[in-house]
């Protein structure tokens, strides 16, 4: 015991040696302050009469126990356990300054440091350790469970806890310390002699096979390959690259602002924008929000992706491991467990999580869940219980963190605002929310300087010129003011693709579809990869053409934003073009020319899982579903082709049912796609015309079973079932069909409203979903068997799948009994005629609707909205209800007796009332 508190003397005196100014100086790696308090505490160093941060300038303990150890040999002591007595705690001291240096948060946390009177009583309980060779094998086997580990762990929690850190935090903090004093030990034994190692041999070896060990090794493995911009691996290298070019996102990125979103919704527009990053930064950081779930929505090529990759890493620069991010992106996940903790553990997929059943209630760590795309949640066959149930395991798993010390998790989930349509109510209430919003002209400008540090001023400023002229279309500004976006049209510009004059009497969509047009040729002249850079004739310029639309359908149907090689090489069979291109290609450049044709169009190879098996993946989900509209266009004008000898249309109605099922058996279409596609479709007034009537005529035989119930040889939603499900599609026989049916209402439902603004078809087309009253098509009950029919699988596919069309919609005589209409979107329909009794109305949108005739008796109307509709000669009775109904004082011709009812005039006044 005397020798032991010999040296450990030593070590507080002339180990103070290395605390003057100069001696330990290492330029780039200053100490900490934080660190030079614990050494003070710890008795290493004596106390400085000038403040603590003054004398930290200057000083680093980068290398500290290698020179502590170095001026203990220079004294000529060199037995096992007076190396120990130095190496442990100035290894430990040197973890610890690292970790300070390297988390923002800590630097932030830790205040003034502790009393010469606690230094004093720590020191005097580390001196009483007895430091034998069976304490010195346990340390390096397991040091945090170590006597020495726990005398030096409680010193720091000590320190810790005056420093004004929490009770959660503080225990995270000395597991990764202790931790990482491994490393500097390893490295410290590299150097000694086998005086010191032979004994210990057998001890490294089993330290690093203990289960804590490798835990937090592969925690470290996985930030550094999964979500530092800096990984290894080439597939996860590619994720951090913008499209086509050299540099990466960090190059490029500038932090975005965001709108707050109350809990019912809605976008408080009024208030100033906050940055996204410095919000969910002080989200993360402050203890009253630990409940919450940082919830960001946002449109199509809004940055969210991007911005979950960036923040991810900015966590792990900074904030690691207080909060240790995990980037989960949910369209990767094969299978959504009841419990949620199986599904993050089958999506995590590294060692920590397999090996270790208490991953999620260890003291020492604390995740954070970057969970991108919640929008992919939508696409049945993918889950069991769909969005709304995934996102309520979620905000009560967040619930349940903040309840129970051992977890402490945090949750940030980002995805499209659209999903959320029909389902607001079903949302947890602990949601924090924003929107990311377009980017302002500050931030256009922030975003134009870190183009010019990448094309140069000159085109930068150009490119700046370009979208400040007069005679730029609004619509081209507005599409500039998206982060995807305007990447294209800068890179466009720098290559002289697109011009002022390009978009001149262009429209909103059009111009949008054009800049997609625009890109897809620059991409198959200018941003061809090596392999590919060949003089491609047009008719091989036209083939790549062709499988670039057939992986963006496939992509889509696949319902994420990757697909099989197999499920696009199949597609292609019947296409000479592309196939003899492929061939062209493979005699080239090897076993996997579609590959490395698809790698160089935006697309990148898809997860290291899915790799293996040939897959591709687009570098945003906007490229697969513009694509996937031109390929839907393509199909659309093919089906109005005439068969020149014969007369008719060269695709029969039989051929056009199976393509329709081909095409639209896999889930709901996008309101982008069908943008899209309604931009593109380009044909005569007669072809229009055409289409419209071949599209009702497969919307009728559907609505009768027709193609259900064939026999099996002919049975359409049976043959696209097993097609799909070839690929990995878990999508049922009810299901194809039902979306099959679902998306050709879509398709109805808009080529009617396009044709109300073309005034050469006025006249020419109508549209209701139960057909024309007083017509021979026309069945009241069709469209309340439609929504009963698809519910059949999942209460809400109709409206979760057609609510976004819905507006315009005419449904006047319609038998509606009962049916669930709530949160549905029906501003503008006509409803006159309808007979709506029990039908559940909640929160659906009625604004300027005609309910003229409608039957209201018994229904469920709370929380309607009624701006400015027809309510002339409606019926309704005692049972109907009226809570929280909202625009009612703005809606035409409402009946008296409901003023008086729902007291929106004074009573008429008594028969013997004077008059005024």
């Amino acid at each position: 015991m005397n020798k032991i508190k010999q040296v450990w003397q030593l070590l507080n005196t002339d180990i103070r040696e290395l605390g003057k100014p100069g001696e330990i100086a290492e330029a780039g790696a200053e100490v900490s302050k934080a660190g030079l308090e614990l050494a003070i505490a710890l008795g290493l160093f004596a106390t400085p009469a000038a403040p603590v941060a003054a004398v930290a300038a200057g000083l680093s303990f980068v290398g500290l126990t290698r020179k502590g150890v170095n001026l203990y040999r220079d004294k000529g002591k060199t037995s096992l356990e007076e190396w120990a007595a130095i190496a442990f705690p100035l290894a430990y001291l040197e973890s610890f300054d690292k970790l300070v240096r390297e988390n923002d948060w800590l630097q932030q946390k830790i205040g003034s440091g502790i009393s010469d009177q606690a230094a004093k009583s720590q020191l005097e309980q580390l001196g009483e350790l007895q430091l034998d060779q069976k304490l010195i094998e346990d340390a390096l086997t397991y040091f945090p469970e170590s006597r020495l580990g726990q005398a030096l762990n409680q010193q720091l929690s000590d320190y810790l806890k005056q420093a004004g850190l929490n009770q959660y935090s503080i225990p995270i903090v000395t597991g990764w310390v202790a931790w990482g004093i491994y490393p500097i030990i390893d490295q410290l034994l590299s150097y000694e002699s086998e005086t010191i190692t032979q004994p210990l041999q057998l001890t490294r070896t089993a330290a690093r096979e203990t289960q804590a060990t490798q835990k937090y090794g592969s925690i470290e493995s996985y930030l550094t390959e999964q979500i530092s911009p800096h990984t290894s691996n080439p597939l996860l290298q590619t994720q951090w690259k913008v499209l086509g070019e050299t540099f990466t996102l960090p190059d490029i990125y500038v932090p975005l602002e965001a709108h707050l979103v109350d809990k019912n919704g809605k976008v408080d527009k009024k208030a100033d924008p906050v940055n996204l990053e410095q919000w969910a930064k002080e989200q993360l950081t402050k203890p009253d929000k630990n409940g919450q779930v940082l919830f960001i929505q946002a449109g199509p090529g809004r940055g969210k992706s991007v911005f979950c990759r960036m923040f991810a890493n900015w966590v792990r620069e900074h904030l690691h491991p207080i909060w240790t991010p995990i980037l989960i992106r949910l369209w990767d996940i094969d299978a959504f467990e009841n419990n949620i903790e199986n599904t993050l553990r089958a999506a995590v997929k590294a060692d920590f999580v397999k090996s270790d059943d208490g991953w999620l209630t260890d003291r020492n760590t604390r995740f954070l869940f970057v969970l991108d795309g919640f929008d992919e949640l939508r696409m049945e066959g993918r889950t069991t219980g769909g969005i709304e149930k995934f996102l309520k395991q979620v905000g009560n798993f967040q619930s349940n963190c903040q309840q129970t010390s051992q977890l402490g998790h945090r949750f940030l989930v980002t995805g499209r605002e659209l999903a959320l349509h029909g389902i607001e109510r079903f949302l947890p209430r602990n949601l924090e929310r924003v929107e990311i919003a377009l980017m302002n002209d500050k931030l256009q400008q922030k975003w134009l300087g870190k183009w010019s540090n990448l094309v140069g001023e000159d085109k930068a400023n150009a490119f700046g010129e370009f979208l400040q002229a007069q005679n730029c279309p609004e619509q081209v500004k507005e599409l500039a003011r998206e982060p995807l976006l305007l990447y294209l049209l800068a890179a466009m510009h720098r290559d002289g693709e697109i011009s002022l004059e390009l978009f001149e009497g262009t429209s909103r969509a059009d111009a949008k579809v054009l800049i997609y047009q625009k890109a897809l040729d620059w991409v198959l002249t200018q941003q061809r990869s090596q392999e590919l850079n060949l003089e491609l004739t047009e008719q091989e310029t036209e083939g790549l053409r062709r499988i670039l639309t057939e992986a963006g359908l496939c992509v889509t149907q696949s319902g994420g934003e990757w697909t099989s090689i197999g499920m696009i090489e199949e597609r292609l069979k019947g296409d000479d073009q592309a196939r003899k291109l492929l061939e062209k290609a493979r005699e080239r450049i090897g076993d996997n020319p579609l590959r490395n044709a698809l790698a160089a169009f935006y697309l990148r190879p898809a997860s290291a899982s899915e790799a293996t098996e040939g897959a591709v993946e687009f570098v945003h989900k906007s490229f697969a579903e513009f694509l996937c509209a031109q390929r839907l266009v393509e199909s659309l004008k093919e089906w109005v082709e005439p068969r020149r000898k014969r007369g008719g249309f060269l695709v029969s109605q039989d051929q056009l049912a199976e393509e329709v099922y081909d095409l639209l058996g896999y889930g709901g279409l996008t309101w982008e796609i069908v943008e899209y596609v309604m931009a593109l479709f380009n044909v005569s007034n007669e072809e229009f015309v055409q289409l419209f009537q071949r599209l009702e005529e497969f919307y009728l035989d559907w609505c009768n079973g027709e193609f259900i119930n064939a026999e099996p040889t002919s049975n359409l939603p049976q043959k696209t079932m097993l097609q799909l499900r070839k690929h990995g599609s878990l999508m049922g026989l009810r299901e194809v069909d039902i979306y099959a049916g679902l998306n050709m209402m879509i398709l109805l439902l808009e080529l009617k409203d396009y044709s109300v603004i073309r005034d050469e078809l006025k006249g020419k087309i109508s549209f209701n979903p139960c057909g024309q009253p007083d017509s021979d098509s026309f069945e009241p009950t069709r469209l309340l068997r439609i929504i009963s029919y698809s519910n059949s699988v999942k209460v809400d596919t109709f409206s979760n799948t057609v609510n976004p069309f819905l507006s315009n919609v005419n449904l006047s005589g319609a038998y509606l009994s009962g049916a669930n209409l709530s949160s549905l979107n029906l501003s503008l329909a006509n409803l006159t005629d309808a007979y709506l009794s029990g039908a559940n109305l909640s929160g659906a949108n009625l604004c300027l609707a005609n309910l003229t005739d409608a039957y209201l008796g018994g229904a469920n109307l709370s929380d309607i909205y009624l701006n400015s509709a027809n309510l002339n000669r409606i019926f309704w009775d005692e049972y109907t209800q009226w809570k929280n109904v909202r625009g009612l004082e703005t809606a035409i011709t409402v009946p008296e007796g409901l003023k008086q009812q729902l007291s929106l005039s004074p009573p008429n006044p008594p028969p013997d009332a004077p008059n005024s």
